[in-house]
């Protein structure tokens, strides 16, 4: 192998696990230490505000300037005890990642020195640029200014040396730049809608919280290795490479013995991350080599959606003090797994209850079923809003191989919920049917005795699975913010409750009991929302034309995909809900547009410098030397001789020949077709047309690099090869 490849190979094979430093305390004694959490709340403000400062966290009230002023003097006395200096914003803007800008806790005493000072003001309300983030349009560059704005229902947290304060970013003019503010809003929205239909069941609710469960796949790679390759360095995957003669065909990796510099990593990571307030509970391999998995317990969405942000940037510090490189990316590597997230979402009470949780009484069944076809109702109805929710550039590359959910949304439920709906769809009379074998259940209220859904199978092929007491949105890719499918699921829940209570308020007045009533709405949103039940293979290309047949979403161009974010009824949706505006999506939709385009662009730039400087030059350095070899066999042998000695070498010439020739041609043509798309001004269309013409060219030029990979001299190949990248020694 090359000098180079050889090095960092040779590096990364003899490289041994760091040091962890291991607290003495268990972690539930050093949990949430670098949090200022309720227990330091109460340590360090007055009580008065912090009964203000809690009734804002769980009640959303208002606080008002003076008890800002008093809750920045405590977080600040509580910051600079463990040697922080400077103070941040940290929000989420509109790029998959966070952003913060630090300044100091220092101002002029007036008298020629400096004293340390954090007030309400600089608390509540910072002003970043917002026209250097993508805004859609919201913003020009000579309109800069922005806001973030505190959210005190996420707790303020330490970095290294910096107080970092959780914010929402909006603009100027008002609208949502961010990820965060859309969420409240949708929380909020699903919040009131969910209190609402409960109290068909429980007058005693309050609040209903939308619970989320992340689990966050990545891989790991050697950093040398990584810095070898500037396709992973400058895109986050492999844009050519190969794959392995093994890889994870043995079903040997997942689940399998941690390596022990991987270990390392992850222990260290747990431990900073229990400092951060950050509950993780879960770490394991992955299906693929180098791929493994971290989830958290169980929190409130809007938290969880905070620390899942937070975590993907403690992970890619805390990999490189282990000498490895996290990537997020969800396929970076052909020809095995790629990444995902999926998110465990579910509705609980103030009451203690889990709305998606079967009961022990008629009544909490039917508040279960209610809550079950009403999110299904929701996913119906909104299943291309839901997808669109989930597709990038890159979280394209992983729906619909065999290993991740297709690009249609369905819902599984397992048979013996399935067993249950379709029952009550067609009973008119209260019966006994037989679940499982085991238990038997009469359906019709009042007479619905327990549940126990809990004996289900599982479906992995499944976007939308029902598991238990939650749902499993599959399909959320794992370098996304949880936030847009949240927003997006919420909200369409909250949409779907509220038409619910109306239909049912109807039945009401006409002089229908509550609870038939109910159960006759219920009855025709089981028929309404059947089509997107789905218990099997959606792997399989039957689903996709039975999907089709049901009237499911089932386009599969990204940038089309988009489009779903501005039909009517997705408008009407946020605005109704007032989570967003129509702006806000047309802005949002720019974005997304020109953020896909970006991404093929810069795939498409770094392909053809890989092809210039590497590829090319290596494959025809490889051919002049079987030249060379063939003119010396001629010069050695009979010429009856030549052409058996030399056959499998002109063999070789010519294969490399046309492989480098197709290779540079394309390259040529993607250049051009980019010149071209780069000319279309509308960005929606500009997308359309890297998505149609250039991610295709991708591909194509890369099966020839792969092919060219198998022919050179493997000493004179430059790039880590897969079987160098995927294994950790």
């Amino acid at each position: 192998m090359s000098t180079l490849r050889f090095r960092v190979v040779e590096k990364a094979f003899q490289a041994k696990p760091q040091e962890v430093r291991v607290p003495a305390e268990r972690p539930s004694e050093y949990f949430g230490k670098y949090v200022f959490n309720r227990e330091k709340m109460f340590k360090y403000l007055p009580s008065s505000v912090y009964a203000k400062l809690v009734d804002a966290m769980d009640n959303g009230a208002a606080l008002d300037r003076d008890v800002a002023d008093a809750v920045a003097e405590g977080m600040k006395r509580w910051a600079m005890e463990l040697g922080v200096t400077h103070y941040t914003h940290w929000f989420q803007p509109l790029t998959e990642g966070t952003a913060e800008k630090h300044d100091a806790f220092v101002e002029h005493d007036g008298k020629g020195g400096m004293m340390e000072e954090f007030s309400g003001k600089l608390l509540v309300q910072q002003e970043p640029d917002a026209s250097s983030f993508p805004n859609g349009g919201i913003r020009n560059t000579f309109e800069a200014r922005g806001y973030s704005a505190w959210d005190p229902s996420s707790p303020v947290f330490v970095v290294d040396d910096t107080l970092c304060i959780p914010t929402v970013f909006i603009a100027y003019t008002g609208e949502s730049l961010d990820y965060k503010a859309p969420l409240l809003k949708a929380l909020r929205a699903v919040n009131k809608a969910a209190v609402d239909v409960c109290h068909y069941f429980d007058p005693n609710v309050k609040k209903v919280m939308a619970y989320l469960g992340w689990e966050q796949e990545y891989f790991l790679v050697d950093e040398g290795l990584y810095a070898a390759r500037p396709d992973l360095l400058l895109t986050g995957r492999t844009l050519m490479g190969h794959e392995a003669s093994k890889n994870q065909q043995l079903e040997d990796h997942y689940f399998g013995a941690i390596p022990s510099r991987v270990a390392a990593f992850m222990k260290d990571l747990e431990i900073q991350a229990l400092e951060l307030g950050i509950p993780v509970k879960t770490r394991h391999n992955e299906v693929a080599p180098n791929q493994f998995e971290l989830a958290p317990i169980f929190e409130e969405c809007n938290l969880a959606v905070d620390h899942n942000m937070l975590i993907m940037s403690l992970m890619r510090k805390v990999a490189r003090n282990h000498g490895f490189r996290v990537l997020l990316h969800e396929k970076p590597f052909k020809g095995v797994n790629g990444s995902g997230k999926h998110n465990n979402w579910s509705l609980g009470t103030d009451t203690g209850v889990l709305l998606m949780a079967p009961g022990k009484t008629s009544e909490e069944n039917l508040r279960f079923i209610t809550f079950i076809v009403n999110t299904l109702m929701a996913v119906y109805r909104h299943n291309g809003l839901l997808k669109a929710s989930i597709m990038s550039a890159t979280n394209a590359h992983r729906l619909g191989a065999n290993e991740a959910p297709p690009a249609i949304i369905s819902s599984f439920l397992g048979s013996q919920l399935s067993r249950v709906l379709d029952h009550m769809e067609e009973s008119e009379a209260d019966e006994l049917i037989t679940l499982g074998g085991k238990h038997g259940m009469k359906l019709d209220i009042p007479q619905i005795p327990e549940l126990l859904i809990d004996n289900t199978d599982r479906n992995r092929t499944s976007p939308f699975a029902f598991t238990g007491n939650r749902f499993e949105f599959r399909a959320v890719g794992s370098e996304a913010n949880c936030a847009s499918a949240m927003i997006a699921l919420n909200t369409a829940v909250a949409e779907q409750l509220i038409e619910f209570k109306a239909a049912v308020e109807a039945l009401i007045e006409k002089g229908e009991p509550k609870i038939s009533a109910i159960i006759q709405v219920i009855r025709d949103y089981i028929k309404i929302c059947k089509p997107i039940r789905f218990d099997g293979n959606g792997y399989s290309d039957e689903w996709k034309e039975e999907a089709a047949r049901r009237g499911l979403d089932c386009e599969t161009s990204c940038p089309l995909i988009f489009d779903r974010y501005l039909a009517p009824e997705s408008i009407a949706m946020f605005e109704a809900a007032g989570v967003m505006t129509q702006k806000e999506l047309e802005a949002r939709n720019e974005v997304k547009w020109e953020t896909y385009t970006k991404k093929i662009q810069i795939e498409a730039r770094v392909l053809g410098d890989l092809v210039m400087n590497h590829i090319v030059p290596t494959a025809i350095e490889y051919q002049s030397k079987l030249i060379d070899n063939v003119y010396k066999v001629k010069g050695l042998f009979p010429a009856e001789e030549v052409e058996k000695l030399s056959g499998e070498n002109l063999a070789l010439i010519r294969k490399i020949s046309e492989h480098t020739t197709y290779i540079k041609e394309h390259v040529d043509a993607m250049v051009n077709a980019r010149k071209v798309a780069n000319k279309i001004v509308d960005e929606r269309e500009k997308a359309i047309a890297y998505h149609d013409t250039i991610a295709p060219m991708l591909e194509e030029i890369r099966y020839h690099i792969d092919k060219l990979e198998l022919i050179v001299d493997d000493q004179m190949w430059t790039l880590p090869k897969y079987r160098e990248l995927l294994f950790i020694r």
